[in-house]
């Protein structure tokens, strides 16, 4: 019954786990409803319930199988096989098992079996469903310390995860703090004031609204100017060539936009006189990226030498996309488009608003948005940040579907609050060097929440060692209390079968 083990006190013993636990596998009941009334007054214990203590529906007591807040359960089926937690008072879902120890305090059994969670949950058996491997988990080695030793133990981990989790609570509550002050700051930045000062100090600086427009309109119609320069030498090298390929596309002439209306701008922050509403469209050229083939995943589109990202590359990126797992062919190249370094990803499915600039030439799907500022009055970062800023506003555009989404159209109307290029560089310095002491606060909670989840196993491991607790020479020693237990079990069996042999003549 008892294994040899040198690493653990001399009053302790080591068994094996399936012998000392009781345990029955919840089942479905045959009758359910959601409301509870006389007749179906057992709340059905799910994962849901067992994880978030929600009860959703209630059971007539027929064909079901009962747990109570004596037990304890583990998950049984499914992603979170392994896991442990406190009884409730109930019908057991087919999920979970209900586990009992007697004659052990069961608490010490249940942290027991929580420091194994993650190896039964990574050893779980099944194709389809993953389940508990029994094998794995019944064959424990199982230290016992005495009775009382137990209740130390059980007392001690409580005490000292009592005290994590405050700090874990304190920890999650400083960053999501950090990221509240992180959007504060987008919002003021947007509204002109984070650069209040700076306005004061360059008053005679600060060019009005009607010298910001005239500036768009001159650089739009030299930046128009310029491509068409650049497309005449194209054409030009293009006859060269022997006008082999296709010709160069004349580039179109940008539509003058007129300015939001006093009813559009009326629902939107007021801003300092050095500031415009003006539509995304007029700051730069916005456009779809192209995947037009279909079915999409044919695979003679890939393997080539393109970069081609998805809504999730933009998503993940921090601020630049450098990685991507997908390239075009030549083929896939064709029907999609390639666009330049630099370029302003912005995802309008799935993922919505999420941005990041291309750090390499790269193609994507029409499901993201690529935006090209006009770098003559507009840093690219500008309008990064205030998608950031605006991107709750944007995605309250999108549909109530399954699948959310925007359209160009979206973008294209987006209402930017504008302002010279030295503010906005203000804006932007301002903003960055805010964002990465953030970062850093961040990244410390994240590390330190790191290091509680691993005192926690720590924790763990002493108490099962031995280590936790002092032990004391005057507690009755763990195998005098197996030898209890032992007899006890007997006891029950004898009195069982007596029971049946008296059945068994009375019926004769």
């Amino acid at each position: 019954m008892y294994m040899a083990d040198n690493h653990i006190p001399k009053s302790w013993c080591l068994v094996r786990l399936g012998d000392f636990v009781e345990n029955e596998k919840g089942k479905k009941p045959k009758n359910q409803q959601e409301k509870r009334d006389e007749r179906y007054c057992y709340p059905y214990v799910d994962i849901e319930a067992f994880e978030d203590n929600v009860i959703k529906s209630y059971a007539d007591g027929i064909n079901c199988r009962f747990c109570s807040t004596d037990d304890f359960l583990m998950v049984w089926d499914g992603s979170r096989s392994g896991l442990v937690g406190k009884g409730i008072d109930g019908a057991l879902g087919s999920t979970l098992i209900r586990i009992n120890f007697p004659g052990i305090h069961n608490d010490y059994a249940y942290y027991f079996l929580q420091s194994k969670y993650l190896q039964i949950n990574s050893r779980a058996k099944g194709s389809g469903t993953p389940h508990v491997d029994p094998d794995l988990l019944w064959n424990y080695s199982f230290p016992i310390p005495p009775l009382n030793e137990q209740h130390r133990i059980v007392a001690k981990i409580e005490e000292l995860f009592s005290e994590l989790d405050k700090g874990v609570e304190s920890l999650k509550k400083a960053r999501e703090q950090l990221k509240v002050y992180r959007q504060a700051l987008l919002k003021h930045a947007f509204e002109g004031k984070l650069t209040e000062q700076w306005r004061k100090e360059n008053a005679d600086k600060l060019e009005t609204a009607d010298q910001l427009l005239d500036r768009i309109k001159h650089e739009r119609e030299a930046r128009y100017q310029q491509q068409l320069e650049e497309w005449k030498a194209a054409v030009k090298q293009w006859e060269v060539n022997g006008k082999d390929g296709k010709k160069p596309a004349k580039p179109k002439k940008a539509q003058e936009r007129s300015l939001p209306t006093e009813k559009e701008i009326a629902k939107l922050p007021e801003l300092p006189d050095s500031f415009i509403y003006i539509f995304l469209s007029s700051l730069g050229d916005l456009g779809r990226g192209k995947s037009k083939h279909r079915p999409r995943n044919a695979p003679e589109l890939f393997g080539g030498k393109y970069p081609f990202i998805q809504t999730g590359e933009v998503k993940a990126a921090n601020r630049i996309v450098n990685d991507y797992e997908q390239t075009l062919s030549e083929f896939g190249l064709a029907q999609s488009k390639l666009w330049p370094k630099g370029t302003l990803c912005i995802t309008i499915a799935a993922n919505i608003a999420e941005t990041a600039f291309l750090g390499f030439d790269g193609c994507f799907p029409d499901s993201v948005v690529g935006f090209t500022a006009n770098e003559r009055f507009v840093n690219p970062k500008y309008i990064e940040l205030f998608i950031m800023s605006a991107r709750t506003r944007i995605d309250a555009y999108a549909p109530a579907t399954a699948q959310k989404n925007i359209n160009l159209t979206t973008l294209e109307n987006l209402v930017v609050p504008f302002t010279s290029i030295k503010q906005q560089n203000k804006v932007i310095d301002y903003l960055d060097e805010q964002f990465s002491i953030i970062h850093q606060q961040i990244k410390d909670i994240d590390e330190n929440l790191l290091k509680c989840k691993a005192l926690r196993q720590t924790i763990l491991k002493k108490a099962f060692s031995g280590q936790l607790v002092p032990q004391d020479p005057n507690d009755e020693p763990a195998s005098v209390l197996l030898e209890r237990i032992a007899r006890e079990k007997a006891e029950a069996v004898a009195t069982v079968k007596k029971g049946r042999k008296v059945k068994k003549s009375q019926n004769v």
